[in-house]
């Protein structure tokens, strides 16, 4: 199958390129490279050095591929961002986002495969964990552009015959996250900050609650929608909150870190507490998460090692 990935470059899309390569598919990515990395990019996959919000450049790059799928990732995805320019967040993530779907009509791709956000989507849930029908009510301009692509999606089904699956990712983490971010990062942050021995600071009171994944789940999760999922809204998650506090001590457990956090202001726009349920896309997608939240933490200690020796050398 050929499949075009928007934001491939980038932490979760180039993970999603690598499973869908070593599942024996043609991939090619279209990235901007804003905060994606070449590096990244499977060589195996063709780059299309494209900036989502060039409605003619996305035309020209879809209908040179000649995809059958289109993974969307590419986003505005940091949400004091969003906050401080709600323009630009939409401009990324509503009006580029339509130009993706525009240019998939045109080109007669089958199917996209829409990364959403769960964390930012619902506010402060009434029940935790959530699931895919619970109120929307977002509290930052990054969940709100999330939520009316989801509905342009429903509309260009509707009314263009374009098929489509809605994955609702929670808090992602692993290799390739950028340790230099200071956003949405809080496991990159933590560990890299730890390696180096370097003060570590936690935002509120540390006893706001994430639903943690890594990375490689999440590639499997888009591996499943290609054949199945159509028309249909998945919470791609673990299920279980984790405390910004827990996450600190298991770090800190993995990197031997002996020094006591920090503590900051909370951020505007962050919900505190949050999971997401995830039985629909375990019986609709066949797909559930495999990589338990100890292991996991522990290969992305050991990849940020790795980068920062390297950096040091």
């Amino acid at each position: 199958m050929k499949i075009l990935v928007t934001g491939g470059a980038g932490f979760i899309g180039s993970h999603v390129v690598d499973a869908y390569i070593a599942a024996g598919h043609e991939v090619g990515v279209m990235d901007n490279l804003s905060t994606g990395r070449e590096e990244n990019v499977n060589q195996a996959a063709k780059l299309h050095r494209v900036d989502v919000t060039n409605r003619a450049q996305v035309h020209a790059a879809i209908a040179s591929f000649k995809p059958e799928v289109v993974n969307h990732h590419a986003a505005q995805s940091e949400v004091p961002k969003s906050v401080a320019d709600p323009g630009h967040d939409a401009l990324v993530n509503v009006v580029g986002g339509l130009n993706v779907l525009r240019a998939c009509v045109d080109e007669a791709v089958r199917k996209v495969i829409f990364s959403s956000t769960g964390g930012a989507l619902y506010g402060e849930p009434d029940i935790v964990p959530a699931d895919e029908d619970h109120p929307v009510r977002p509290l930052s301009p990054y969940g709100t552009s999330k939520l009316a692509f989801e509905h342009y999606l429903g509309m260009f089904d509707r009314t263009f015959g374009l098929r489509y699956t809605t994955l609702r990712y929670a808090n992602i983490y692993g290799p390739r996250q950028d340790f230099f971010a200071e956003e949405g990062r809080v496991v990159a942050i933590f560990a890299s900050r730890m390696i180096e021995g370097k003060p570590v600071t936690i935002d509120g009171d540390g006893n706001q609650s994430r639903d943690m994944l890594h990375v490689g789940d999440v590639a499997m999760a888009n591996l499943a929608a290609l054949e199945t999922g159509d028309g249909g809204t998945f919470h791609i998650s673990s299920g279980i909150p984790v405390t910004i506090n827990d996450l600190f001590r298991k770090i800190a457990l993995l990197t031997e870190y002996k020094l006591e956090p920090m503590f900051g202001p909370a951020r505007k726009g962050d919900v505190y507490r949050i999971a997401l349920d995830n039985r629909r896309a375990a019986e609709q997608l066949g797909w559930q998460p495999r990589i338990q939240l100890e292991e996991g933490l522990r290969l992305t200690v050991d990849y940020f090692r790795g980068q920062i020796s390297r950096l040091h050398a």
